[in-house]
């Protein structure tokens, strides 16, 4: 990985990612023309990195409702201004998505934080295929 991430717009975690609390700014760092895979990096240390994509090419039915409190977590009001990121688990068999548990970021303020989607029947891990 290049240095080209230091030049990237910070996001600030509204709260750590479990199991992560000392990492409060990351950056997405294309991996692909496309714009389907992102590299969700800590600043502190860049070897702490979360394969992630938008839902929409894989999961075009996936709408997490976002609750109020994380919008005010994250300083917004306007839902239509976040970005929705699935965390993403490579592997040889198959390739699955968190959608129980995405990453959502607010375009203005660039903050994020990761919700888990209390009682929504959302899998940890769904096997992704590229719909579109």
């Amino acid at each position: 990985m290049t240095d080209a991430w230091l030049d990237m717009p910070t996001i600030d975690m509204a709260s750590p990612m479990a199991g992560f609390p000392a990492h409060r700014q990351f950056v997405l760092v294309r991996l692909n023309e496309q714009g389907l895979l992102y590299a969700f990096t800590s600043t502190q240390d860049p070897n702490i990195r979360f394969l992630v994509a938008p839902p929409e090419p894989f999961f075009p039915d996936y709408a997490p409702e976002i609750e109020n409190d994380v919008l005010a977590a994250l300083n917004t009001k306007d839902p239509d201004r976040l970005l929705v990121m699935v965390v993403i688990t490579a592997g040889v068999e198959e390739t699955t998505a968190n959608l129980l548990a995405p990453i959502i970021v607010d375009r203005d303020s660039r903050r994020a934080m990761q919700v888990i989607l209390q009682d929504s029947g959302m899998p940890v891990r769904a096997v992704m295929h590229r719909t579109a």
